[in-house]
């Protein structure tokens, strides 16, 4: 029976961001604008009341009824900001590490067989960082030889070596300074330190994670028990996987109500196997094969091929080779950028592949199933709207992944 929503909460799980969370609203009032207008609905926003996380009030104006949604962001941008304060050396210390995490233990070459845009994604700002010091290190290098020979020519021969190597490392730390002063353009050191995070402890979350993990566990319960209609809980690239271990400890630990809301869990642009497949992500495992057999939730996963930052159609149970028997989760579909947007619009965004990764929250010119809007302000249910929708053919269901074990 289909079950309206006049009443929604929405908890957004962002992913490896440290930009604060009013980027968020802005883009959603933004594109929420744009696709009311293509889609002849309305949606208004205004700032959310009170104190407490940050969010905004929707109200939406769709199929004859009128919703209303509150959304608020569940921010680790703090620890992402931790994360990346390290120095130039760190940087590349880190770059080490990561390379061994994929490379040495066999994840990089496992990960490749799933989809190639993620992993040139990943590849490219160890790429870029290790071009960056090469440059740096050979104009280094060639100013300070002719230095060198300058000083000769006129007689300070002997002062000569150490003063080419001085000016050699000066103009090389100013040519490393210059690019990550501009790493806004190259993201270079910001998906370095993205890629890192996980990796430095090979799946394993950090304890400041599993801390901010069970507070939005906490922030999620406390909806439940409320008297909204639908709890829907969206997590965008590495959101998604804090999502499945934050929703499987809530079910777990027996936090539902039995006539409580409608628990939705939609995961956008996933990564998970960036992680799932380190040989020390017990927990994300062992909480992805838990989450897929359960009837209290409804999870569907939307990626597009046209994102080369996401694993599109793979199965993030499936592919992590933790399927059980019985599994009922994910249903995995396309937002299949290629058909919803016209060939214009495709054209003007093909190349931008940091802003495609976003397209997920974003209007559609030719919007097809999936719109990001009706799903957080309209009256169906996530469970509903996808009722009967057969999962996308061309989805990836290969046990891929050399780890895994689960936790106990």
């Amino acid at each position: 029976m289909t079950r309206q929503v006049s009443r929604r909460r929405v908890f957004y799980i962002p992913g490896y961001d440290p930009i604060h969370p009013r980027r968020y609203r802005e883009l959603y009032r933004k594109e929420g604008a744009a696709q009311a207008a293509i889609s002849g609905y309305e949606i208004a926003l205004k700032p959310k009341g009170g104190k407490g996380r940050y969010g905004w009030h929707i109200t939406g104006r769709m199929d004859g009824a009128e919703v209303d949604t509150d959304v608020a962001v569940l921010v680790w941008s703090d620890i992402v900001r931790d994360s990346m304060g390290h120095s130039i050396p760190a940087t590349y210390l880190g770059l080490v590490r990561t390379a061994w995490a994929y490379i040495g233990t066999g994840a990089l070459w496992r990960l490749m067989r799933l989809r190639k845009g993620p992993v040139i994604a990943a590849l490219y700002p160890v790429g870029f960082l290790l071009l960056q010091l090469v440059l740096a290190l050979a104009l280094g290098w060639g100013l300070g030889s002719l230095f060198n020979l300058g000083l000769a020519r006129v007689g300070a021969g002997v002062a000569a070596p150490w003063a080419g190597i001085v000016l050699a490392g000066v103009v090389a730390v100013v040519v490393l300074r210059w690019f990550k002063a501009r790493d806004g353009k190259f993201f270079a050191y910001y998906l370095m330190h993205d890629y890192s995070f996980s990796a430095r402890s090979l799946g394993a979350n950090p304890p400041a994670l599993e801390a901010r993990i069970a507070d939005f566990a906490d922030a999620i319960a406390e909806a439940l028990a409320g008297d909204c209609d639908e709890v829907l809980v969206v997590g965008h690239s590495s959101g998604a996987h804090l999502a499945v271990s934050i929703l499987a400890d809530l079910i777990r630990a027996g936090r539902l109500p039995a006539d409580g809301p409608v628990l939705s869990f939609l995961s956008l642009g996933q990564v998970v196997p960036m992680v799932s497949f380190l040989p020390r992500a017990d927990r994300l495992r062992a909480d992805l094969r838990y989450l897929s057999l359960r009837e209290e939730l409804t999870w569907v996963d939307v990626t597009a091929p046209g994102d080369g930052c996401a694993f599109a159609l793979c199965d993030p149970v499936a592919v992590s080779g933790v399927a059980p028997e019985g599994k009922r989760w994910p249903l995995v579909i396309s937002a299949a950028f290629t058909q919803t947007l016209s060939p214009e619009r495709w054209k003007e965004l093909r190349w931008r592949f940091f802003r495609l990764h976003f397209q997920y929250l974003c209007a559609f010119d030719r919007v097809g199933d999936y719109d990001y809007f009706r799903i957080t302000a309209g009256p169906v249910t996530l469970a509903d709207r996808y009722a009967g929708r057969v999962p996308s053919k061309s989805r990836i269901e290969s046990a891929v992944s050399k780890y895994t074990s689960v936790a106990a």
